[in-house]
């Protein structure tokens, strides 16, 4: 009998040594979580930004919510949605690109669109890909993916290509496509 007790007051302190050993884990574990790393974000709704040189208007980018990431590399993200509008030295709109999602690498001047890509230019042109990158130094636009481009009933598929800001001139890689000549030009 006395054996027994003695057996059930080990385990009991035995518990009780193993429940106050992991209140101080638990403890560690809640300091260590309020120390998690937060990153600094600016958020604004309603956002339209102008790019303009000399005072002249170039661009206008407008997107539903910013998202501004204030890390080592800064960087901008808009997860719902961009249009940019290209404007020529006239103030008129030249080209338009929309996309599902874009984020803006603020140290390379470099802006990535993706998911459901569209720009048309003044021509009528309408090029579509799932990803376009608009290098800002350079004042191009290119893509690695596929991208289609139609004009008037014509349509080209490339692997590639690259055009400039208004995308009146333009190169597609590896190009196929539907193309109808009847004497007004198409491409």
């Amino acid at each position: 009998m006395k054996f027994r007790r003695c057996i059930y007051g080990a385990v009991f302190y035995v518990g009780i040594i193993m429940l106050f050993s992991c209140e101080n884990d638990l403890r560690k574990v809640e300091q260590i979580s309020a120390k998690k790393l937060s990153v600094p974000v600016d958020k604004s709704t309603g956002v339209e930004i102008i790019y303009s040189d000399s005072a002249i208007v170039k661009a206008k980018l407008i997107t539903p919510e910013l998202l501004n990431f204030k890390t080592e590399k800064p960087y901008i993200e808009m997860n719902k949605g961009v249009t940019v509008i290209f404007y020529d030295q006239n103030q008129q709109e030249s080209s338009r690109v929309k996309a599902d999602y874009a984020i803006r690498r603020e140290r390379e001047n470099i802006v990535e669109l993706k998911r459901n890509v569209v720009a048309t230019n003044i021509k009528g042109e309408t090029f579509k890909s799932d990803e376009l990158i608009w290098d800002e130094t350079k004042k191009r636009f290119y893509s690695t993916k596929l991208v289609s481009i139609t004009s008037n009933q014509n349509i080209l598929h490339g692997t590639s290509f690259w055009a400039n800001e208004d995308f009146s001139y333009y190169e597609i890689v590896q190009s196929t496509g539907d193309l109808r000549l009847t004497g007004e030009q198409g491409f």
